[in-house]
């Protein structure tokens, strides 16, 4: 079993983050990943806050195809990290699961710990100010690579969501990722405790913000 972690710089075109995306998404196939798992933000990086309402859609709307079809094509299944999804006047951050093959949805999480934070220089950080919580803390996916548990970047602060995961079946934990530089790195420090309530974790950053790619072992 293989499973590929996809290190990206997401802009805020959808069209260019698309075309860095499809070739790692490719080479991971060919090299025999079963899944390969793509960052939070992985589509488009919002420029400023609120900007995400102008792209979002629905999780059979237009670009969220387009990766469903970069599934299939390659069949090879995809963890995609962070998707900007609309439900009628509300915009999620969510977590899919997509397989190869047929490119179908498995599995969603819309991220429920949103992150609003003030650093001590004064910068403040309002996640909850454009994306609406959601509802459910728990979304496992039965994937060539196990079953995998589904969360998103803040959320690894929560360890009863870890341990509800597990119970719920989930034998390793996707924590997909786009940290702010001033806050990354202690999450990051965080994440690998949490291989204690699951299996292996591949952890994904967004390599503009604060992460950088990793598989952790029990």
């Amino acid at each position: 079993m293989r499973v590929a972690i996809v290190q990206l710089t997401s802009t805020a075109s959808v069209d260019d983050n698309y075309a860095a995306v499809e070739p790692l998404v490719a080479t991971a196939a060919a090299a025999g990943a079963c899944l390969v798992a793509l960052p939070e933000c992985f589509a488009y990086m919002p420029p400023r806050a609120g900007a995400s309402a102008a792209v979002a859609e629905p999780l059979d709307g237009p670009l969220f195809r387009r990766y469903a079809a970069l599934a299939a094509r390659h069949n090879v299944w995809l963890s995609l990290g962070g998707f900007h999804e609309r439900d009628g006047p509300a915009v999620y951050n969510t977590h899919a699961v997509v397989a190869g093959g047929d490119g179908r949805l498995v599995a969603a999480y819309r991220k429920a710990h949103l992150f609003d934070a003030a650093l001590p220089d004064g910068t403040a950080f309002r996640e909850s100010d454009t994306i609406s919580p959601g509802e459910e803390l728990v979304a496992v996916a039965n994937t060539p690579a196990g079953t995998l548990g589904l969360s998103t970047c803040y959320d690894v602060r929560f360890a009863g969501m870890y341990r509800a995961l597990v119970d719920a079946g989930a034998t390793g934990l996707l924590i997909p990722a786009a940290f702010a530089v001033g806050t990354g790195r202690d999450h990051w420090e965080v994440a690998p405790v949490r291989v204690v309530d699951g299996g292996w974790r591949p952890s994904l950053g967004d390599d503009d913000a604060a992460g950088s790619g990793a598989a952790v072992t029990p």
